[in-house]
């Protein structure tokens, strides 16, 4: 474990054990929850209810990274975005990240009131978010994908799988050189969090194979983040068409990452999670063979 995750010097988050981020989607397309959180009032609701379920982070979206998902301009992203934020802030303390590939957006969030940035694109979309967190001191998540989401597919649509030797070994190394050059750009290696991006670009073999061998993407002493929850891998396996009843094949996932050494799961369902959390702890505690 690398100790607090450190944010913008208002606030840092544990994460041994390991925390738990909520996704708050403000969007009308999302794959799992789609419309659910749209209105400002029922993301306010449903970010406070993640915060009482034992979330540390609510990560808040405006724009849907789904496979097929239309791009949605940074305008719309903020005016979604900024007025779930705001009132956020008026509520609680908790730690906030802003789900964005776009500098704009990710500064307007920022003033008002988030803590890190979460990139998808691993700040390959905009020259600027580097930048941008280091001139701001936040957070920063930079996750791996094969492709932006109007040319991405499900993981158990590929008719060939994505093009990997071995997908761990290419994996660690593209976000290894996505941190250094972060951390080029002036952004601390204590603010840095990598995400292998669990069905972006990926087959459903492949997601296995990352959540399988974890250990080896954590062993280079940087802060990791999963997010698994309700993916489109899990219900290959599983045959659980319905998103949100693919709880128990997430909180799955969620045990194998963190013996790999994960310290965040980004989560659809934080009161299962958390509880996961809590037993995985007592067992590692306890003196169980954690890993093989």
């Amino acid at each position: 474990m690398n100790g607090p995750w450190r944010l913008d010097g208002l606030r840092s988050v544990e994460t041994d054990p390991p925390a738990v981020m909520a996704v708050l989607n403000c969007t009308p397309d999302s794959f799992s929850d789609g419309g659910d959180h749209f209105a400002v009032e029922a993301a306010v609701e449903a970010g406070l209810a993640a915060v009482k379920a034992g979330a540390s982070i609510l990560d808040v979206g405006g724009e849907s990274t789904r496979p097929g998902a239309e791009r949605v301009h940074s305008e719309e992203q903020i005016r979604r975005v900024c007025p779930v934020v705001s009132a956020l802030r008026e509520h609680t303390d908790v730690a906030l990240s802003v789900d964005t590939t776009r500098a704009e957006v990710a500064e307007a969030a920022l003033h008002a009131g988030v803590n890190a940035i979460n990139d998808v694109s691993a700040g390959s979309e905009d020259p600027e978010m580097f930048g941008l967190a280091a001139d701001k001191g936040c957070g920063l998540v930079l996750m791996h994908r094969g492709a932006p989401p109007p040319e991405d597919q499900w993981s158990d649509a590929w008719s060939t799988p994505p093009a990997f030797e071995d997908v761990v070994v290419e994996v660690r190394a593209a976000l290894e050189g996505r941190a250094e050059a972060a951390e080029a750009a002036g952004v601390s290696p204590d603010a840095i969090v990598l995400d292998p991006g669990l069905g972006f670009g990926k087959d459903v073999d492949q997601n296995w194979i990352l959540l399988q061998r974890f250990a080896e993407l954590s062993a280079g002493g940087r802060r990791w983040l999963v997010g698994a929850s309700r993916k489109s891998f899990i219900g290959a396996v599983t045959g659980v068409r319905e998103p949100r009843d693919r709880v128990p094949g997430s909180l799955v996932a969620a045990v194998l990452a963190m013996q790999g050494g994960a310290e965040i799961l980004r989560v659809h369902d934080v009161s299962a999670h958390v509880q996961t959390v809590h037993a995985f702890v007592a067992a590692r505690n306890a003196g169980f063979e954690i890993g093989q």
